[in-house]
């Protein structure tokens, strides 16, 4: 089981459905068996999905691994790839060892001197590769924060610059086209750096909409964003104002020979666990709707408008959504965007129903992957006189769902493809 407190939790037939629907889109996305199932070496031809790679004209071979994703991606590739593997680099926030992989162990959602240094051992690595080398790169939420290279500022200036646009509601893209121009490896740097060499990238994404140069802040891809463009983002939210600092943004690499020679591959992304959740709630007699795998907007009305349409739907029906939802911090409370979703449909769930909602990686700013509500929900906090309306109104989400007891707990999933929020009516 993914969700560590699935029975606990279960304690009705509706709770246990929707526990089950959640199960399978966790399932669906699991890093180290959708890389085995979807990538295979047969001789020296490589298969990845629907392309193919001869390795045959290449001398070496190598694996760089970014993000949340990337300790269960290099232990596949090394089991994959075998002896034809060279060595590489894994960076993701939990440590782990790996038998040819060489490990680094970073921080997140901020960045320290501990992601600068090893960001500058995977410049070191493809900076020294040359024409007959190949690499494979594993890019993956979580990236932009490794992938930290800074000029003209410290990784501290980086965390203050951020941690003010997150409580301002500045959404991902917005935050992502600071972040390519903070950095010399995003926004197509580490592609800069490889070339002569000949690489692909399986992307992980977490970003809404698979705009895939914003997931991890595009490495490998060129950007679409300028200087301009990060300017208009700091000026939108007076960013040198509030913070202030002098920020000087860096333009990234657009020189076609750059990207000549790497594929950019969108390997998974939420609508293969939203299509994993519809398959299993049809399964267990629901009827099963996709409503949306791009969903924004402000987290508590987000929560509310699902309850309310849940209020107008037909019976047996499991209405899915998958994206990112934002918080507009103005409290002093701890919790998360999928939290906050939920305490946001509370006040309007009825009979009956149930709305979940849960980070893919399982980490909803917090040790909670996210939680879920209905009636007992409801009740619990009446007897425990919690009012919803005060822990919404200093964000406060986690206090809440741990005294009444209904958050979902995962732990580090090694996944992540966005949020993933079931709406179901019995």
């Amino acid at each position: 089981m993914k969700i560590k407190n699935f029975e606990k939790l279960a304690v009705t037939d509706l709770r246990k459905t929707a526990l089950e629907i959640a199960e399978a889109g966790l399932e669906a996305i699991d890093t180290e068996k959708a890389v085995k199932k979807e990538v295979i070496l047969n001789g020296e031809i490589l298969r990845i999905k629907d392309e193919s790679f001869n390795l045959a004209g290449f001398e070496r071979v190598f694996v760089v691994a970014v993000g949340k994703c990337s300790l269960e991606a290099g232990k596949a590739f090394e089991e994959i790839l075998g002896d034809r593997l060279t060595n590489g680099i894994v960076l993701d926030i939990r440590p782990g060892n790996l038998r040819k992989i060489r490990t680094f162990t970073g921080t997140h959602p901020f960045p320290t001197t501990e992601n600068v240094n090893a960001t500058a051992e995977i410049i070191q690595l493809l900076s020294s590769l040359a024409e007959k080398d190949f690499v494979i790169f594993v890019i993956s939420g979580g990236g932009s924060t490794l992938l930290c290279q800074p000029q003209n500022l410290i990784c501290q200036d980086e965390k203050e610059i951020l941690n003010y646009l997150f409580k301002a509601g500045a959404d991902i893209e917005e935050i992502n086209t600071i972040r390519k121009h903070l950095s010399l490896a995003r926004g197509g740097h580490l592609a800069a750096y490889t070339h002569p060499a000949q690489s692909v990238a399986l992307i992980f994404s977490d970003v809404p909409g698979g705009a895939l140069e914003f997931v991890a802040s595009g490495p490998t891809i060129r950007d679409t964003t300028t200087v301009e463009d990060a300017r208009r983002v700091l000026e939108k939210y007076e960013v040198e104002k509030i913070t202030g600092l002098k920020i000087n943004p860096l333009e990234t690499p657009k020189e076609d020979k750059y990207f000549e020679k790497v594929a950019n591959i969108l390997f998974l992304d939420n609508m293969t666990a939203l299509s994993a959740m519809a398959e299993k709630a049809r399964t267990l007699g629901f009827n099963a709707k996709i409503r949306a795998n791009v969903l924004d907007g402000e987290a508590r009305e987000t929560g509310e408008n699902i309850a309310l349409n849940l209020n107008e739907a037909e019976e047996r029906t499991a209405i899915l959504h998958g994206g990112e939802t934002t918080v507009s911090v103005k409290g002093a409370g701890k919790g998360g965007r999928n939290q906050e979703v939920i305490l946001g449909a509370l006040k309007k769930i009825e009979v009956n129903q149930l709305v979940l909602s849960l980070a893919s990686d399982g980490r909803d700013n917090t040790d909670f992957a996210g939680a879920l509500c209905d009636t007992i929900t409801r009740k619990k906090a009446e007897e425990l006189n919690l009012k919803p309306d005060e822990f919404l109104k200093n964000n406060d989400s986690y206090e809440f769902f741990e005294q009444v007891g209904d958050y979902i707990l995962t732990g580090d999933t090694g996944s992540n493809v966005s949020d993933l929020i079931i709406a179901i009516k019995k």
